[in-house]
């Protein structure tokens, strides 16, 4: 009767915090400010595989925060995606305040330098409307699309393999952006899970291997799901952000962003085809104007996580 009784209070009330053993909390203050106490940084890994966007973690992979990864990855301790989501929205958050253009010296991931957007003169803006105003302040301070309104923000989680959710019984990444999502609508910042990403071929364990193998491993290994084109191509006038629970060598993340890439030239082109050449019309307000979708400046795809080495954030050279 009493390891029944015991085995029910553990469930109301965690036996011990996650992060450092602590009685009776599911998550100590102290493992709580090391998760989500400090500004999320910009993070590159070294050696930085090609095509990794800018990459933003809201802190170190070492001790408590390390432990509450695992715990929540590994042992199925659910309850802790709340405070892995408040730690990914404040990562996600750090990207989308730095997002212009990196200054001159530093690059752009391959293939991201052009909007995609067929050839021709680009259109003027829309004029502004009343309603503009408020929406540009999302993410503590003035942000809007190529129109000036608010870009919402579509979360791209990467996802686990079919056999590692089957023995989870969750996709833990997934489950984070959820929770980030739902962060982010609460402080006024429109934002959706776009869990759009799958696995198209089997992949060896990434343990063991070394930045070279990881992504010679992962090549091609991910696609965008049936129609999920349409739906990164409907994000258009937001920020797309690939995000995980935490980035290693970056190779996953930079596999990630290549299939959301190819997916969105993709749905571009079949609008194409089924326009005779000439893309859906989107008419602005008041003007006879044309806007066509396209991963310009405002829609720049970018990269957030929980946790990254910490050796990681000593290569940030913004």
């Amino acid at each position: 009767m009493r390891g029944w009784w015991q085995d029910l209070t553990d469930l109301v009330l965690p036996a011990e915090c996650e992060g450092c053993g602590r009685p009776r909390a599911l998550l100590c203050a102290a493992c709580r400010a090391a998760l989500c106490g400090s500004a999320p940084c910009r993070v590159r890994p070294e050696p930085e595989p090609p095509g990794l966007p800018v990459v933003h973690a809201a802190a170190p992979y070492a001790d408590s925060v390390r432990a509450v990864l695992l715990a929540h990855k590994e042992r199925g301790a659910l309850g802790l995606a709340g405070p892995l989501g408040k730690a990914l929205a404040e990562a996600v958050r750090a990207g989308a305040r730095g997002g212009a253009p990196e200054p001159s010296g530093l690059r752009e991931p391959p293939g991201l330098q052009e909007p995609l957007e067929p050839p021709g003169p680009r259109e003027p803006p829309d004029p502004p409307h009343r309603s503009d105003t408020a929406a540009r302040s999302w993410v503590d301070g003035t942000h809007g699309g190529s129109q000036g309104r608010t870009a919402p923000l579509a979360l791209v989680p990467v996802p686990s393999s079919r056999a590692s959710v089957r023995a989870r019984g969750q996709d833990p990444a997934r489950r984070i952006a959820l929770a980030a999502a739902g962060e982010l609508r609460r402080a006024g910042i429109p934002a959706r899970v776009l869990a759009v990403l799958r696995q198209r071929r089997a992949v060896a364990d990434q343990a063991g291997l070394d930045s070279r193998q990881r992504q010679a491993n992962l090549a091609g290994a991910l696609e965008v799901t049936a129609g999920g084109g349409r739906l990164l191509l409907a994000a258009g006038a937001g920020r797309i952000v690939v995000v995980d629970d935490l980035m290693t060598t970056g190779a996953s993340l930079a596999e990630a962003v290549r299939a959301v890439h190819d997916a969105y030239r993709d749905a571009i082109h079949d609008l194409h085809k089924e326009k005779n050449t000439r893309v859906e019309a989107v008419r602005g307000r008041g003007t006879d104007t044309v806007r066509r979708p396209s991963m310009g400046r405002q829609n720049a795809i970018t990269a957030a996580v929980v946790a990254a080495p910490p050796d990681s954030f000593g290569i940030n050279r913004n």
